[in-house]
């Protein structure tokens, strides 16, 4: 636990994290990186959530996700150094803040959701790529994400984007 507090105490002490603290424009630039690509990835997953639960079968499944694959992976990636970029300048705040544990707990369960839907159900992709339905398991990851993402993320609101107490 002593490591734990090192590390983060150097983290907060980065000449990242002064630059962050001390300019005016910084922060907030990367604030709009964090959301442009929480945007994009948001919007790909979204997209892909519909077809699976039934809008345009005539799309196949399969062209849709190679698709949207690498929207997603490109939000990921802006998101990923923004948001730990965001947690290095308040450390202490973000990891003392029960809301941003639990968003730090939804993003676990959104990994694991996603890693099961792509070993699991995608798998079968070939059967019900074109004109048929996903199958009862592949909508209910459906389903786990969007309750996660569109009914759990905005019901911890303004909290879940900052260091609030």
């Amino acid at each position: 636990m002593q490591e734990a507090a090192g590390f983060i105490g150097w983290v907060g002490s980065t000449a990242l994290v002064n630059a962050m603290l001390t300019s005016l424009r910084l922060y907030p630039i990367i604030q709009i990186g964090y959301i442009a690509g929480f945007t994009v990835l948001v919007g790909a997953i979204a997209m892909f959530d519909l077809r699976l639960l039934g809008w345009e079968r005539a799309w196949p499944a399969s062209g849709l996700g190679k698709f949207l694959l690498p929207w997603s992976a490109a939000g990921l990636s802006l998101i990923v150094p923004a948001g730990l970029t965001m947690f290095s300048a308040r450390p202490h705040d973000f990891l003392g803040n029960r809301i941003f544990l639990l968003k730090l707990a939804l993003i676990a369960l959104a990994g694991v959701n996603a890693l099961l839907f792509h070993t699991r159900s995608y798998r079968s992709v070939a059967q019900w790529n074109v004109d048929r339905p996903a199958p009862a398991l592949a909508r209910l990851h459906v389903l786990m994400s969007l309750v996660r993402r569109d009914f759990l993320w905005p019901a911890a609101g303004p909290y879940l984007s900052g260091a609030r107490s």
